[in-house]
């Protein structure tokens, strides 16, 4: 399904968890993946980040939306 959303990472279901109104889904990911970040020069100077540092990648959303073929 083609989509404009760059931010896309493939993974299985390991569970469901459903509520009243809504479901909550655990997906696991499968395969590596390389997310890509913008961020101010200044934050990349304060943070000192560089070439092989381990980091977190917080992905700031108001959703996570789940698709299948």
């Amino acid at each position: 399904m083609p989509l404009s959303a760059r931010n896309r990472i493939e993974g299985v279901v390991k569970a469901i968890e459903k509520g009243e109104v809504a479901s909550t889904v655990k997906i696991e990911i499968t395969k590596p993946a390389i997310i890509t970040s913008m961020i101010t020069k200044e934050a990349a100077e304060d943070l000192g980040l560089k070439a092989g540092d381990k980091v977190e990648a917080v992905i700031k959303a108001s959703e996570v939306m789940v698709s299948k073929d």
